[in-house]
């Protein structure tokens, strides 16, 4: 299923790339993702669930959990496979201090002091594209997901 076929309010998890993955990567860890979300479940009903792997850095997990709720042990197995995916292609997708945001269209990353420094330096501003990692449902995800500084938490760091 599509992820764009589930409900708005579907419970959404974003796990950012450390670095951008080359395409060839991308292939693989789409299809070992496909195979996991056929078999997710939880207490052996299978979640209605679909993944997206955007920018070659975002892989995404979303759940309808008005069919199946997620239980702890079902999103420890995703928290599992991420992890796999960590070990087999030399990634981190649990660091949280490295910001996605545009320039020129192009996705950037940066730690947060390098990030903070930017915006200080007036390299970035306000109006600078950012990935906010912390909506929480498939209809934040389509509306805040990507947003300008000002629009998002990423706005503290403007002090």
């Amino acid at each position: 299923m599509n992820y764009q076929e589930l409900a708005p309010h579907s419970r959404v998890w974003i796990y950012q790339s450390n670095r951008i993955l080359s395409d060839d990567e991308v292939r693989v860890i789409e299809n070992e993702a496909k195979e996991f979300i056929a078999n997710w479940n939880a207490h052996g009903s299978a979640l209605a669930a679909s993944f997206a792997l955007l920018k070659n850095t975002f892989l995404i997990f979303f759940v309808d959990e008005s069919k199946a709720k997620a239980s702890g042990c079902s999103i420890d197995s995703s928290v599992s496979f991420v992890k796999h995916m960590e070990k087999g292609f030399n990634l981190d997708l649990f660091d949280r201090l490295t910001i996605a945001y545009e320039d020129d269209g192009d996705l950037k990353l940066a730690k947060m002091a390098t990030f903070e420094e930017l915006l200080r330096e007036g390299q970035l501003n306000e109006n600078t594209i950012v990935y906010n990692n912390l909506v929480a449902t498939k209809a934040e995800f389509e509306t805040n997901w990507k947003t300008a500084v000002k629009d998002s938490w990423h706005a503290r760091l403007m002090a």
